[in-house]
């Protein structure tokens, strides 16, 4: 069980060019439209980018903590998790996006690297319902100081932080 853990949560929707096909990184975007350029978008017209992220948040993703996201897609209830770590480099500074990395690549977007998943290893159904303007994305991202299951994040979440979850 990890003994230091913090949350927060962001809102994003779906986007008819909305491709998931980038490789190395996954972006969520504040912006409200992406071109099909835009391969490493899943989401737009996010509530919150990197700067918007609570301070604690912050602090624990730049000591080198793990980091784990959460991600729900509604109305369909799929949910997609990916984890990565932190680093003392991430700056955190982008009022647009956020970005999560299998690389260690690192700009102000960044908030995690290492991940073990970019857009393109997302389910292809889950990415079928992001083209769908009215699908809602749901990310919990969560910083922990020792390594968990997912399932053990959620029951954390659940009873510390008196975040609803739906699984």
């Amino acid at each position: 069980m990890p003994a230091d853990i913090v949350v927060d949560r962001l809102h994003a929707r779906g986007h008819p060019n909305i491709k998931a096909s980038h490789r190395t990184t996954l972006e969520i975007t504040k912006d409200d439209y992406v071109t099909p350029r835009g391969d490493c978008i899943i989401a737009v017209k996010a509530t919150k980018a990197a700067a918007d992220l609570r301070y604690e948040l912050k602090r624990t993703i730049t000591s080198g903590s793990y980091v784990t996201l959460i991600l729900t897609l509604r109305p369909h209830n799929l949910i997609e998790v990916m984890q990565g770590v932190g680093a003392p480099a991430l700056t955190l500074e982008d009022p647009r996006s956020i970005v999560v990395r299998k690389s260690s690549f690192i700009d102000p977007r960044t908030i995690a690297i290492k991940s073990s998943k970019a857009a393109a290893d997302l389910d292809r159904n889950f990415v079928k319902h992001l083209k769908d303007s009215n699908s809602n994305l749901e990310v919990l991202i969560i910083a922990h100081s020792t390594p968990a299951a997912p399932s053990q994040l959620i029951e954390i979440v659940k009873k510390l932080q008196n975040i609803p979850v739906n699984q």
